[in-house]
């Protein structure tokens, strides 16, 4: 007789793995783990990740489109925090490891604990570069206030939270990531200095003269252009006022944002002992000189280099990934040909390769167009292609990648390296030319023949390969490049991906059929629709879509899960990165009492507040408290919830008007303070802003407001929406103009609700009204020309009725753990 043994528990299996610790949670760490995972090494090791911030993994490259407005931090995130626990990852979140003991093999924290390894992976990135410029720093040696390093998600944050009550930025740094942060900095309406110590921009990719043409591009845009200029003092005693520079110059501006380069983080390795150079030594398997410990990544120096660019990053992570799977034992990194194609200020570039010839037996050849902006230059090296830099025009660029990667003859002509001299067949013929082994995503290492076997297994539309293959999902700078691949191997065109018009992710439908099938089909939770209208397959990502849409349409009646809400709408607060919250007390129209003000006074120091601010809105922001205390500190206030952190109504700003301005043509904060009585937590698709102003003056701003009302006399208020003022700079379009407050209420009201029931999910109001089209808008809100009016006023009064004051639950949570301790770990 046979005995079988019984099937080990989960905990037995975890048990006989080894313990893997990856110390850095960003790019180079991620991407690791995930090549494991990818490689069946998932198996063997019990993983173990540190990161310094309190997100997933997100991508650096896209940090400037957020700074930019043209992303979401959520759209720049790699790995969700799900994807953590579906791998049966141990994500510590927030945790800066402290100390590494290779004797004993265990890692300490900054939370007190000690983690044991078997296999250490070391993948610390690097850190902004600040130079010593005196008045950079406080007395703490922190940077001052109105001064920013840009190398972190926080970091896009707190620029542009600064940069909304500036009007002048300066950037030190003529390099890509300085560039990145003046484009970003100028999408928030400010003027922008670049100014760069070099004598030209872009010193590592471009010579003098490609340099020049693109600074001459980027004043033409508007941006200051200083180079040969060294900073030698920031000045300003409380607040930024300008550089000075080393010849004694000035330049005025409001804030500074240093982005001057990155310098390993290394200390750990040095403190422990490991062989550290300009980065910690690794060899060609990316072992360090303990076998238990590896690096890699920007703080990893492979053969003398050390590598800031994301493809030999993923060269890195395959090799080592490989290596601690047992997949290919013989896998070996041995350096990366650099080569890239991505956008600077929206100009594209692409380089490879030298830069400049040293050799005077070299083939040079240059097309200059300053005035198109252009730039092209290659250099053949014996009968090779060694060098390559274009700029304004990378039409070449698919050509030249594959003869410097792959070193394949080049044409007799050297002119067919620029241009395209006879009727060839453009973009489709160097493509069909490229080799099924060129690399078209450096950022992701995805080849041309990768984005072919996508298209022929089925996928035919873009977006579908680049979420399949990632070609495209770094920079960005490759997408053109592969749609013209997946064009080309769909046979001349291809096909639309219907996901673009989903209202969220992971439900099939837009926003009007996913309404007609909740309300048909009676669905009043997040995992009934996902059961019914998705088969069953939960999406983390369109949770919070969804249940915003349920709130809409339901109201009070939806069922309620709170596992569908994102942390900040869980608990009413606004998730710092820290994992504390911040707390913003309404104050309708900005206006408040000396009574209310002694209450948020006393909160501030009975709770240890850290930082008491003025927000853009005119609100108070309390900074800094834990999640543990916000009932208390609501109960002491005593004052409704400002909604700060929701997406939904938040604030309407005033100025004093005619109760006190002598410019005032009507009472503005009166209004104020009614419209944001109405419509306060307002839900909606996105948040939503307003502004009063009691003359056309524009003191509260109210023209760039998602819903603005100016005072244009004889007791008339004009009414303007889909204005924006922060990352989108767009004076709103006049809906009407009307003779009462009354009016104004009813009107914004129809508005508020036609939104509501018509935007796309997360899409603000400067997006929704140019895409409807304003005399649409007036056509249906005004005149009533579908007879729809009467509704969306009985609509929209139901929905303001049912208003509850979420503070409220502090005397009654809804979940027992509701205001449990947080450390940020879902804060993305």
């Amino acid at each position: 007789m046979t005995t079988v043994a019984p099937s080990p528990t989960h905990e037995a299996i975890r048990g006989h793995r080894r313990r893997l610790v990856v110390i850095g949670n960003g790019m180079a760490g991620a991407r690791t783990v995930d090549e494991i995972l990818q490689s069946g090494g998932g198996d063997r090791f019990n993983i173990t990740m540190f990161g310094d911030e309190p997100y997933g993994n997100y991508n650096r490259i896209l940090l400037s489109g957020v700074l930019a407005g043209q992303e979401t931090p959520e759209d720049i995130f790699i790995n969700s925090l799900d994807w953590y626990t579906e791998n049966d990852i141990d994500l510590r979140a927030g945790v800066r490891v402290e100390a590494i003991d290779r004797d004993a093999r265990v890692v300490r924290d900054s939370a007190g604990g000690t983690t044991p390894y078997d296999h250490l992976i070391i993948a610390t990135g690097s850190h902004a570069f600040i130079p010593p410029i005196d008045g950079a720093r406080n007395g703490h040696g922190r940077l001052r206030d109105g001064v920013f390093a840009f190398r972190t998600l926080d970091d896009c944050r707190a620029i542009t939270d600064y940069g909304s009550g500036c009007r002048t930025a300066a950037v030190i740094g003529g390099g890509l990531l300085g560039l990145e942060a003046a484009r970003g900095l100028m999408a928030q309406g400010l003027h922008v200095h670049v100014v760069e110590a070099a004598p030209h921009l872009m010193v590592q990719q471009l010579d003098g003269e490609g340099g020049a043409i693109l600074a001459g591009t980027l004043r033409r845009m508007g941006i200051g252009v200083h180079c040969g200029a060294a900073t030698s003092r920031i000045l300003g005693d409380q607040c930024v006022t300008g550089l000075q520079f080393a010849d004694g110059t000035e330049l005025d501006c409001d804030m500074v944002v240093v982005a001057a380069g990155i310098r390993p983080n290394s200390g750990l390795a040095q403190e422990c002992g490991l062989s550290v150079e300009r980065a910690i030594v690794v060899d060609d398997r990316m072992a360090t000189d303990d076998p238990h410990v590896s690096a890699v990544g920007e703080v990893a120096q492979h053969r003398g280099v050390v590598y800031g660019l994301v493809a030999p990053l993923w060269e890195q992570a395959r090799v080592l990934a490989n290596r601690l799977s047992e997949a290919d034992d013989d896998s070996a990194y041995e350096g990366s040909k650099l080569a890239t194609k991505l956008k600077v200020m929206g100009v594209d570039l692409a380089v490879m390769g030298i830069k400049e010839s040293d050799d005077e037996r070299d083939e040079v050849l240059r097309f200059s167009d300053p005035t198109r902006g252009v730039y092209l230059k290659v250099v053949v090296r014996d009968g090779l292609l060694v060098g390559a830099a274009l700029l304004g025009d990378v039409s070449k660029a698919a050509m030249l990648t594959q003869a410097f990667d792959k070193g394949t003859p080049l044409p007799e002509d050297r002119r067919e390296l620029l241009f395209d001299l006879g009727e060839g067949g453009g973009a489709a013929a160097d493509v069909a030319e490229m080799s099924d082994d060129t690399q078209v995503c450096n950022c992701n290492g995805v080849s041309k023949g990768a984005i072919v076997g996508c298209v022929n297994s089925g996928t035919r539309t873009v977006e579908g390969v680049i979420k399949a293959t990632r070609a495209g999902a770094g920079c960005g700078g490759c997408k053109d490049l592969v749609r013209e691949i997946v064009e080309w191997a769909a046979g001349g065109e291809a096909e639309e991906d219907p996901s673009a018009h989903y209202y969220v992710p992971g439900v099939p439908y837009a926003k009007a059929e996913l309404v007609e099938q909740i309300v048909s089909k009676n669905l009043r939770s997040v995992s009934e629709i996902f059961a019914v209208l998705a088969d069953g397959q939960d999406d983390p990502g369109s949770k919070m879509g969804l249940t915003s849409l349920l709130r809409t349409i339901w109201g009070p009646e939806l069922d309620d899960e709170r596992d569908a809400r994102f942390i900040n709408d869980r608990v009413h607060a606004n998730i710092q990165h820290d994992g504390t919250f911040s707390v913003v007390p309404a104050m309708p129209g900005g206006v408040t009492s000396a009574e209310e003000l002694r209450k948020i006074a006393d909160v501030a120091d009975k709770y240890n507040v850290p930082c008491v601010k003025l927000t853009g809105g005119q609100r108070i922001d309390l900074l800094g408290i834990a999640g543990e205390d916000l009932p208390r500190v609501w109960a002491d206030l005593g004052i409704r919830s400002g909604h700060a952190y929701a997406k939904s109504m938040r604030t309407v700003k005033s100025c004093v008007g005619s109760t006190f301005c002598r410019f005032g043509l009507g009472d503005s904060m009166d209004l104020a303070v009614e419209l944001e009585e109405r419509f306060k937590g307002l839900e909606a698709p996105a948040k939503i802003k307003m502004a009063v102003a009691g003359c056309p003056r524009n003191c509260s701003e109210a023209l760039c407001k998602d819903v603005g009302v100016v005072a244009v006399g004889d007791g008339r208020w004009e009414i303007l929406v889909g204005g924006a003022a922060g990352a989108h700079i767009r004076r709103g379009d006049t809906l009407a103009t009307v003779d009462s407050p009354e009016e104004v209420l009813r009107l914004t009201g129809r508005f508020v609700q036609y939104y509501r029931e018509n935007a796309r999910w997360l899409e603000r109001s400067y997006a929704f009204v140019p895409r409807v089209g304003i005399d649409h808008l007036r056509a249906v809100l005004v005149d009533d020309a579908e007879g729809i009016v009467d509704g969306l006023d009985a609509t929209i009064e139901a929905a303001t009725a049912e208003y509850r004051d979420p503070w409220l639950e502090a005397a009654a949570p809804v979940t027992a753990n509701q205001f449990r301790r947080h450390v940020g770990g879902d804060a993305a």
